[in-house]
């Protein structure tokens, strides 16, 4: 009986996990795309993938703006309105910085054949894996513990963030004293 009456107010359109599963795919292809990026030693090959994922993250920011249509159209939502706006836009940021990095990679004419500059990809090619396949749990919620790896995730992106703050100290001083 409970279940019946809590389906009366459950939306019908379930266009919230489509348009979020989209975005995730894409924000994978882009982590994919990434590694093909730092992987590619020719500056023109390299420049086309980035013209490719230019193109993933236009695509990611219509599946952002219709996300945001649709919680404006939408009364009753599959999860709390704050938190899809949130996902939406942390998903959104993800795409952006990883347009940026590849941007910034041709920009200041860098050799991506670094070992950290790999490394670094291969978290971010890992990680938006993991988070699309994190969204795709949200529809049916049946495999929560695998979304309990996100505090581990959170706690390593701790370090991650604290590496770089570490490496922009060091930043600063060797060019205080350079």
């Amino acid at each position: 009986m409970a279940n019946s009456f809590l389906k009366i107010f459950m939306p019908k359109d379930r266009v919230f996990y489509s348009l979020f599963e989209e975005v995730a795919a894409t924000v994978a292809q882009m982590g994919r795309l990434m590694k093909d990026v730092v992987a590619e030693p020719d500056f023109d090959q390299r420049a086309a993938l980035i013209a490719r994922m230019e193109d993933l993250e236009h695509i990611n920011d219509d599946f952002t703006h219709r996300i945001f249509t649709e919680l404006g159209r939408n009364f009753i939502t599959p999860f709390d309105r704050e938190d899809i706006h949130y996902l939406a836009s942390a998903l959104d940021d993800i795409a952006d910085y990883i347009f940026a990095s590849a941007k910034k990679i041709n920009f200041y004419k860098v050799n991506p054949n670094d070992q950290g500059i790999q490394k670094m990809a291969d978290l971010i090619e890992q990680g938006t894996e993991q988070i699309k396949n994190a969204v795709l749990e949200l529809r049916n919620m049946k495999n929560m513990r695998q979304i309990k790896k996100r505090e581990i995730y959170q706690v390593m992106e701790i370090v991650t963030d604290k590496c770089e703050d570490a490496g922009n100290v060091i930043e600063s001083i060797i060019i205080k004293y350079a």
